[in-house]
């Protein structure tokens, strides 16, 4: 009796936790499911360092379970902010993937004045890239083999003194970085050794990155490393590099002077180091 009377037991127990999870716990359930929320989609491609506007992102309902807590709900909280990831259509915003300035590895691209371009160039070996010993605020000269066909091995005058702004992998990721620019991961680091260097990123004048993309059409180029330091004596390469340019190309000089002269103020965007789209 006793016997049947446990299985009873048993059965009444399930009957109850059945009407339990019936009732009670599965419409609790799909009450969590089905209860909406607000949060920031992606609608265009963002890349890292870019900065986010109204036209790439968008609000759109959708079930609150499961989402991460730090995901973005309102627009305004991700407008005018930069992207520290990859950012594809389709993905929701979380606070860790916008930040307030632009990603370190991108920043130096954001202090263009105008005055100065950016320019890369590739490393062809691994001789021609110093052995991959670059790092950003080298002043180097840029040794032209067979310049012009001309079977002479050169240092044109224009590429004397260049200062490196950035030295960059295969990845697309920036190695070697110093002064604040970039700390990459450990793992990124151990990525960055394993791989060389694939361009070298330079801050030159026009009259300069003219040369630079004749030289990278060629394909003939050596990086020469003239000095490493700090910035105060960095500067003194490149103001003599300056002066150089002023007497090489004087009637650039003097009209880019006189279109300083009569441009109007630059706007507030590029003072403060922002991208401004001509």
């Amino acid at each position: 009796m006793s016997f049947f009377k446990n299985r009873t037991v048993i059965g009444v127990i399930c009957i109850v936790l059945s009407l339990l999870i019936c009732f009670a716990i599965t419409p609790l359930f799909n009450q969590s499911i089905s209860q909406k929320t607000e949060i920031v989609r992606v609608t265009k491609p963002i890349k890292i360092g870019e900065a986010i506007t109204k036209d790439m992102v968008t609000v759109e309902e959708v079930g609150g379970y499961n989402l991460p807590e730090d995901v973005v709900r309102q627009m305004d909280t991700v407008i005018g902010k930069f992207a520290s990831a990859d950012l594809a259509p389709g993905d929701y915003i979380i606070a860790s993937k916008i930040a307030d300035a632009p990603a370190a590895e991108n920043a130096y691209l954001y202090n263009l004045t105008g005055e100065k371009q950016a320019i890369s160039v590739s490393v062809k070996s691994f001789a021609a890239g110093l052995s991959g010993k670059l790092i950003s605020g080298d002043i180097v000269s840029i040794v032209a083999p067979d310049y012009k066909k001309q079977g002479v091995t050169v240092i044109p005058p224009e590429l004397q003194y260049v200062e490196v702004i950035a030295v960059t992998a295969d990845t697309g990721y920036d190695a070697n970085q110093q002064n604040g620019k970039s700390n990459p991961s450990s793992e990124q680091a151990d990525a960055d050794e394993k791989e060389l260097p694939a361009t070298i990123t330079l801050l030159v004048k026009p009259e300069q990155s003219k040369i630079l993309a004749e030289l990278e059409a060629d394909g003939t180029l050596h990086v020469s490393l003239v000095y490493r330091g700090s910035k105060e004596n960095a500067a003194k390469f490149t103001e003599a590099q300056d002066s150089v340019l002023s007497e090489l190309y004087p009637e650039e000089t003097e009209s880019q002077e006189s279109e300083d002269a009569t441009q109007p103020e630059a706007p507030a965007e590029l003072q403060k180091g922002r991208p401004v789209q001509p």
